[in-house]
């Protein structure tokens, strides 16, 4: 079978270009409309729930600073752990929903939503 060159493009010796064989008179095949398994991106998934873990973490501390239950003598170091906590916890808990709806395959959600790091 003879290669077709776009117009405009360069030619590229290692691409072939095969008619696909017909189905139907349509010109339409099943497999192109099937969809490929989703992949699962693990590093973005760890990294929300070590930010999910870490917020809640800070947030749990800056709250028991706030209410007294830890020594006074800290007390500077409460709003920034509070906004610390909660920039670390809001990315954090929003990309683990996600994720754990996905996995449950709710309508409207799949791993595509979450950002890959590859």
């Amino acid at each position: 079978m003879p290669r077709r060159q776009l117009i405009g493009s360069t030619p590229s010796a290692a691409a072939q270009y095969h008619r696909l064989k017909r189905a139907n008179n349509e010109g339409f095949i099943d497999l192109q409309f099937e969809k490929p398994p989703p992949k699962i991106p693990y590093k973005a998934i760890f990294l929300a729930l070590g930010l999910f873990l870490v917020g809640s973490i800070l947030i749990i501390l800056g709250a028991l600073l706030l209410t007294g239950y830890i020594n006074a003598k800290y007390a500077d170091r409460t709003w920034p752990i509070l906004i610390m906590g909660s920039l670390m916890f809001i990315p954090g808990i929003y990309h683990v929903r996600i994720a754990y709806y996905a996995y449950k395959e709710y309508d409207g959600y799949s791993y595509e939503d979450i950002p890959e790091f590859d």
